[in-house]
């Protein structure tokens, strides 16, 4: 057996599509979802994420705004920023691009984003409607995800998930996002004793923990579906995931590349989410 791909560039490519002729249809009414992102400090990868989320916005006809301070800028004036974006009009999406500077307590940041403007899916209260299953904003990439076995149209009824890794980013999210559909989860992590054995159960394995191999092909049952949301770097220097892709591409049903899989889905769900932040104003 060698799994067929899901390809998150393809996917993404439809997706905002969709995107784009809904903001056409919002700017008809006078409005034009907008998304400000903030990046505070000169963080390598930070730049990039940034870059690509702007262009993203460029791409489906939002409008964006983008705020770059140094890494010396205060928690108070930060705060201040953030608050300044929570009473624009023009703003119906909010970004603060992590990590912060050391100095800057991020969890505080996070709770100072409206709501109603958090398509991170990182507020308090966007977390708590995921929970109790309400109306909010779900985190970017797990909700990605989410849509990935959509495509393939997976149903996840009955089906145990295992998923590697415990982050309010990905793990937590996801497991949530799972256990709507009716699947059966299983949260792994650090402190788990026996992975291989809680692996070689599952249906679907999303790993996300951010650690070369941390899946392997003799850890996967024969046709299960295997989502891949870390981004590491091999020996030689190329992107990979947590998954030991080679290996795994000959047991699993379906599995995400990396690069070309969960990644280009994070972006394009933050679209989404603005989108549907904007949407909201003409409900």
């Amino acid at each position: 057996m060698t799994a067929q791909l899901i390809d998150g560039n393809a996917l993404s490519r439809q997706l905002r599509a969709n995107v784009s002729a809904r903001v056409t249809a919002l700017k008809a009414k006078g409005i034009t979802p907008g998304l400000a992102v903030i990046l505070v400090g000169d963080n390598p990868a930070s730049q990039v994420y940034v870059r690509n989320k702007v262009k993203a916005c460029e791409d489906t006809g939002m409008h964006s705004v983008l705020e770059r301070w140094p890494a010396t800028l205060s928690e108070a004036e930060l705060l201040a920023r953030v608050d300044a974006l929570n009473q624009d009009t023009t703003i119906h999406g909010i970004l603060v691009q992590l990590p912060l500077p050391a100095h800057i307590d991020a969890q505080k940041v996070i709770e100072a984003i409206s709501p109603a403007k958090d398509v991170d899916g990182f507020h308090i209260a966007s977390a708590g409607a995921l929970m109790t299953g309400m109306p909010g904003f779900w985190p970017c990439t797990p909700y990605g995800c989410m849509k990935m076995l959509e495509s393939i149209g997976y149903e996840l009824k009955g089906k145990h998930a295992v998923v590697i890794g415990r982050s309010n980013i990905v793990g937590k999210p996801m497991a949530l996002m799972l256990l709507q559909q009716n699947a059966t989860v299983t949260i792994c992590h650090s402190s788990t004793q026996d992975l291989k054995a809680l692996t070689l159960q599952a249906d679907v394995i999303v790993a996300a923990v951010g650690k070369r191999n941390v899946l392997t092909a003799d850890m996967v049952k024969p046709g299960a579906v295997v989502l891949d949301v870390g981004m590491n770097r091999n020996d030689e220097g190329k992107l990979c995931g947590d998954v030991d892709f080679d290996g795994v591409k000959d047991v699993a049903s379906w599995i995400t590349p990396v690069p070309g899989g969960v990644g280009p889905m994070t972006i394009t769900m933050l679209m989404v989410n603005t989108l549907e932040s904007a949407e909201r104003l003409v409900a």
